[in-house]
């Protein structure tokens, strides 16, 4: 396309009618007259008006396609129940029998063999190339069969800074959205590899090359429909193919989704929202600040309602515990045999740091003030606080101290503007 398609503002939110006019232009200019379509929607843990967006475009596809399939791209992440989906989209189970009949809903599901299909591979010279000489190995790609059973699929979500891929959103919701465990644990290493601070809120990663070069492998349509979300609201809106909506939306996150401070912090008390139910997606609230905390510092990841580490992934994360990236690499031949994209997750919640003659020094302290008890804190290699104890007020008020208090962590970036290189910044 030779010009962006959408809107997008930063100085207000847009109308519902300005969101209804994006939609209705993307819906008209597709060819979905008659035709298989599958919405990929992401599930609770990325803030968006999706039953906004659900009820526009059910209005106009509904009508014209000849089924309308919503699949949830959950990744690694637990599925959820009928009634969850529900609340995601908002409607309740008597509206979908009356006002939504014909879209019919879907959990991924990553690990069952029959509910995927392979697409190919990227080869080890692909590999090479777009890592950077980094890896050399063959990736087989598969893919929920249901995009391929469609004509077309159109992603529906959000673009954040991302810690893994740059910025999220696009061929992300593909992979790792709904695709098995090969691309997604190879590309969370990479990104791992490469370093959350490094990797974060810059757009054309490593990673997000593998992503797009897979989605190079799907014989089926893609478009996408992404938005950017400030506050609850949203700042913009574009439609395209899935990297022309990307692109345009990563553009306008770079604007309004990072904050930059003179000078870092040595206290962060980093507030989980309650659409992190787990310290796996509560991660989050260290990845978007690691590049805003002084060497030294401590990140409180305050989070009364998180009760456990992770439904899909605790158990490997109790044997492993969080590490930096020196301590594995250090000792590969022990943890290569570990999901890798686990491995990442527990790089990416500890930090940056080193590894020594068996001697590991984060360059952060990472402190749960969450419902996870202090004996398995302590087992994943954590610190503990009881979250009783903390009082928000106590760290308001106090950035001119080095104090920061983030009432919904997660979504934002913060940097520190004269940060060194290894925290993503311009400095030696």
């Amino acid at each position: 396309m030779s010009q962006i398609q959408g809107l997008g503002r930063t100085d207000r939110p847009l109308t519902d009618t300005e969101v209804a006019s994006v939609c209705n232009k993307a819906f008209s200019a597709w060819d979905l007259d008659g035709k298989k379509v599958l919405l990929i929607v992401p599930d609770h843990t990325r803030t968006c008006p999706l039953p906004l967006m659900f009820r526009l475009a059910y209005e106009k596809l509904a009508p014209r396609v000849k089924t309308l399939d919503v699949l949830v791209a959950l990744g690694t992440h637990p599925a959820m129940p009928m009634d969850r989906i529900y609340k995601l989209v908002g409607i309740t189970e008597a509206e979908h029998k009356s006002r939504y009949p014909r879209a019919s809903f879907f959990n991924h599901e990553y690990k069952n063999p029959a509910a995927l299909v392979k697409v190919g591979a990227l080869t080890k010279a692909q590999v090479n190339t777009i890592t950077e000489g980094r890896f050399e190995m063959d990736v087989d790609i598969t893919i929920n069969k249901m995009v391929l059973e469609h004509d077309v699929s159109i992603i529906m979500g959000p673009v954040f800074p991302h810690e893994v891929v740059g910025f999220s959103g696009g061929n992300k919701y593909l992979f790792p959205g709904v695709s098995g465990h090969e691309i997604i644990d190879f590309f969370h290493w990479l990104g791992a590899v490469i370093t959350n601070p490094v990797i974060i809120g810059n757009k054309w990663t490593p990673v997000r090359k593998v992503v797009d070069q897979a989605a190079k492998l799907l014989p089926v349509e893609v478009k996408a429909l992404c938005m950017v979300v400030k506050g609850h609201d949203l700042a913009g809106l574009y439609y395209g193919t899935s990297e022309e909506a990307w692109s345009a939306a990563a553009d306008l996150s770079n604007q309004i989704h990072i904050t930059y401070y003179e000078k870092p912090f040595h206290t962060v008390l980093s507030c989980a929202p309650v659409m992190y139910d787990d310290l796996w997606t509560g991660g989050k609230c260290m990845y978007k600040i690691e590049p805003v905390v002084a060497e030294g510092g401590k990140v409180i990841i305050y989070a009364p309602h998180i009760t456990e580490v992770s439904e899909v992934h605790g158990k490997t994360i109790e044997e492993i515990g969080y590490h930096t990236l020196a301590f594995f690499l250090g000792q590969w031949d022990k943890y290569k045999h570990y999901p890798w994209g686990v491995i990442a997750h527990s790089t990416h919640v500890k930090g940056i740091g080193t590894y020594i003659k068996g001697v590991e020094k984060p360059r952060v302290e990472v402190i749960l003030a969450t419902g996870i008890p202090e004996s398995v804190c302590r087992k994943i290699n954590l610190g503990y606080l009881d979250p009783a104890t903390v009082r928000k007020s106590d760290y308001e008020g106090r950035e001119a101290e080095g104090v920061l208090c983030i009432p919904k962590a997660g979504e934002m970036l913060f940097r520190w503007k004269h940060a060194p290189k290894n925290l993503g910044g311009p400095g030696k």
